[in-house]
């Protein structure tokens, strides 16, 4: 049934290639979890709430790039969204924010998506791919990729915020911190070699370290999961339709637009989805390159 369904033999990959890909994404994903609550709750959002609805949220847009895009791809909030949204957005004017509060925010969000959704419906989005250079495409997935390792690393303490360099070391012997060094070090050698599942693995022995040394506590395994009703349906889009949101808005569509570029070319190339080298499939499933759009597709090598 999985072979029909997704054509894992005419793709060149089994059922447990895959399901080990799931559990390596799901693994290396469930970061934004974490992050999400941690991050939005500066600004007065129940953090309970935010962590449903970002498992919700991902969940449900997962399963429509499996099984309508068949892309094998998982789709979570973005990290670029997340500060521009809690730290300039919704951030009080004291604090260096736009003061405009996280119902505002909200609403600014939903029009930007609007935008996003209307766009990559009537095909502007899939002329943006072709038309952007190779280079800012590749630019754009590695900015992505060291915005969350930073994040990573902040969090972890090996780097810490200085106001002279913007950046500086953290205490690396501090024991958490080693903890964290000790698994990205084991999970980087685990991949130099090859090793199937290198990042689980890692993974797993990093939170297992951390659990032994006392700075994970273990609350169980299954609970009730926090209410949605703090922020379902809080959004203030009579706000945001305001004329002084409008570039709150670009630049929410704007971060929306070049995140999923970015991304999907940067994964897309590394799973070997791109159509004769430089596009991927934008909008839906093409079991082969179409000679059309390869033929649009800027930045094409011989």
């Amino acid at each position: 049934m999985l072979d029909r369904l997704f054509q894992l033999r005419a793709r060149g990959t089994t059922a447990r290639t895959e399901i080990l890909g799931g559990v390596t994404t799901f693994v290396t994903l469930s970061y934004i979890v974490f992050v999400q609550p941690a991050v939005l709750a500066t600004t007065g959002m129940d953090p309970g709430a935010i962590l449903v609805a970002t498992c919700l949220a991902s969940a449900f847009a997962t399963l429509l790039m499996g099984l309508w895009a068949r892309y094998p791809i998982a789709v979570a909030p973005a990290m670029g969204h997340n500060f521009y949204f809690a730290f300039t957005v919704a951030s009080p004017v004291a604090a260096g924010g736009l003061g405009y509060g996280w119902q505002v925010a909200l609403g600014a969000n939903c029009l930007a998506g609007i935008a996003f959704l209307v766009l990559s419906l009537v095909g502007l989005r899939e002329r943006l791919i072709d038309a952007i250079p190779d280079s800012l495409k590749h630019a754009i997935a590695a900015g992505i990729g060291l915005l969350i390792a930073l994040v990573g690393f902040e969090w972890a303490g090996i780097v810490r915020p200085v106001p002279g360099t913007i950046i500086g070391l953290g205490r690396l012997a501090a024991p958490p911190t080693l903890v964290a060094i000790g698994g990205t070090l084991l999970t980087a050698a685990l991949l130099a070699r090859r090793a199937p599942g290198a990042i689980v693995i890692g993974t797993l022995a990093t939170g297992l370290a951390a659990g032994l040394a006392g700075f994970v506590r273990f609350h169980g395994i299954l609970a009730p999961p926090p209410s949605l009703a703090p922020t379902f349906g809080r959004l203030d889009l009579g706000a945001a339709l305001r004329p002084e949101l409008v570039h709150v808005v670009f630049v929410l569509f704007f971060l929306g637009l070049f995140d999923t570029v970015g991304t999907l070319v940067g994964v897309a190339e590394q799973a070997g989805f791109l159509e004769d080298g430089c596009r991927a499939r934008a909008r839906r499933w093409r079991p082969t390159p179409s000679a059309r759009s390869s033929a649009r597709c800027s930045g094409r090598r011989p």
